[in-house]
């Protein structure tokens, strides 16, 4: 049985990216895959990696939970909105006070090149845009991406990382909501 944890990354309730995460699960459930869930906006942790790698901060008991959850799983999904081109701050701060040397890699000594310890893991990036992804994708070269994908999940081991665009979310109708959630249920049905 596939271990899949869905990881909301947008701080309002409200939005279409709990729909989302919603509907991923639903179809996830119904392939009889192990689902759990983080919802970053609500854990009670710190954000700022205040001293850099300089100095270890204690991880709250929330992040502690996190990232049990996070080694028991196969396969991420990482539902966010894109802000300003990139990740949403508290997205980033959980990333940030999570995925730390020792954790998620491991510099060498005396050795530009590091250790992926969260290999044998997958990943899918599902992102909203007030945007067209192709536009975001050419104009602006996909920070977000770049930055979740490569720079930290790559990074660390997790591959392959299927990326998934929704939008125009701002302008859509309920007819283009619909079909957007049908596809996210297919996505979870077929644990992608």
């Amino acid at each position: 049985m596939k271990k899949i944890l869905i990881i909301n990354g947008h701080p309002n309730s409200e939005s279409f990216n709990f729909a989302i995460t919603e509907q991923y699960q639903k179809g996830a459930l119904a392939s009889g895959a192990n689902v759990e869930s983080i919802t970053i906006a609500s854990l009670d942790f710190n954000p700022n990696l205040q001293f850099g790698y300089q100095k270890r901060i204690e991880l709250e008991p929330d992040l502690l939970d996190s990232w049990e959850k996070i080694q028991r799983a196969d396969h991420l999904v990482w539902v966010h909105p894109v802000w300003w081109g990139g990740l949403p701050a508290i997205t980033k701060g959980f990333i940030d006070r999570l995925f730390l040397p020792g954790k998620a890699f491991q510099y060498r000594e005396n050795s530009v090149w590091w250790d992926k310890l969260l290999k044998g893991k997958t990943a899918h990036i599902i992102m909203t845009l007030d945007q067209p992804g192709w536009y975001y994708r050419l104009i602006y070269g996909r920070p977000s991406v770049n930055q979740l994908k490569k720079c930290t999940l790559e990074f660390c081991g997790i591959k392959p990382v299927k990326v998934s665009y929704i939008g125009i979310v701002k302008t859509a109708n309920e007819v283009q909501r619909e079909k957007w959630l049908k596809k996210i249920y297919d996505f979870g049905l077929k644990n992608k």
